[in-house]
């Protein structure tokens, strides 16, 4: 993904340092550890890349909300957001894994977690977890309506977090269901979710106008690597105006209903928002 990079922990802090300079109010962190296994352990680990992150830009830029990343793909040496046994994802077994992540998250300072594993019930069960260890108030931003589209390529190839066997659509969503949008809504919003997510953004806004006419919470909208890099490669081989088409994009987006969207633009939008060159 062109002008796209991976941090460590003592750069971060510049790069969103830049993003809040411009108006960005919030930033959510992906990890990818040194070591990964079967069971994504180190996703839990007080010292992984995620946590020391976290306490870095909450010691040093208090006001940036951060939120994190809560599934355990980037983690294990599958590529899987669950775990595996006798070549199925164990939906059960992978809660426990995703509440440890979330205390570790919320032991480090992190202002609200993403779960976007697409497991049943974790929503449910990451709160539980939350709450028994005294973080009850912190919020839950959940990957509700997260489609399994092959638009995610480009950032899977920057974690190296593809699957190794199978693919994901026995967990995430097909592509040409819009009604279990609505049924995982209702089901992340009765189980304590903060704020709902479609994922990805613009194949899927008609989902987002759903979502939006369906629920009351905030939503908020994915605009993922495939949609940037498609963005990218169509100005860079010069069929098309890279920045007015980027901010046509998002446009549709906050037009179709979401009111956070996330994006890899956020820094080229700020700009032009700001009255600053790109």
């Amino acid at each position: 993904m062109p002008g796209q990079f991976r941090w460590s922990v003592d750069r971060v802090v510049g790069e969103a340092r830049e993003a809040w300079e411009l108006g960005i109010p919030a930033v959510i962190l992906f990890g990818i550890p040194e070591q990964k296994d079967e069971r994504g352990s180190s996703a839990c680990d007080a010292q992984g890349v995620v946590q020391q992150a976290v306490r870095t830009l909450k010691a040093q830029l208090p006001d940036l909300m951060v939120l994190t990343d809560v599934c355990i793909d980037e983690y294990t040496s599958h590529g899987h957001c669950g775990v595996v046994g006798n070549g199925r994802i164990l939906n059960d077994e992978t809660l426990e894994c995703l509440q440890a992540m979330a205390i570790s998250h919320a032991e480090a300072g992190v202002d609200m977690v993403a779960p976007s594993d697409m497991m049943d019930g974790r929503v449910g069960a990451i709160r539980q977890a939350l709450d028994a260890r005294g973080y009850s108030e912190l919020p839950i931003l959940a990957y509700s309506a997260k489609y399994a589209s092959t638009l995610y390529a480009p950032f899977r190839d920057a974690a190296f977090s593809s699957p190794s066997f199978g693919d994901r659509r026995s967990y995430q969503m097909d592509p040409a269901n819009a009604r279990e949008a609505l049924q995982e809504v209702d089901l992340d919003v009765q189980e304590g979710a903060d704020m709902v997510m479609v994922k990805p953004a613009m194949f899927y806004l008609d989902i987002i106008r759903l979502v939006r006419e369906h629920v009351d919470v905030p939503l908020a909208a994915y605009q993922v690597s495939g949609e940037y890099s498609m963005i990218k490669a169509a100005a860079q081989l010069g069929w098309m105006s890279e920045t007015p088409l980027m901010m046509e994009s998002l446009l549709s987006i906050k037009r179709a209903g979401a009111d956070v969207i996330l994006t890899y633009f956020a820094k080229d939008a700020a700009r032009i928002l700001t009255g600053h060159d790109v």
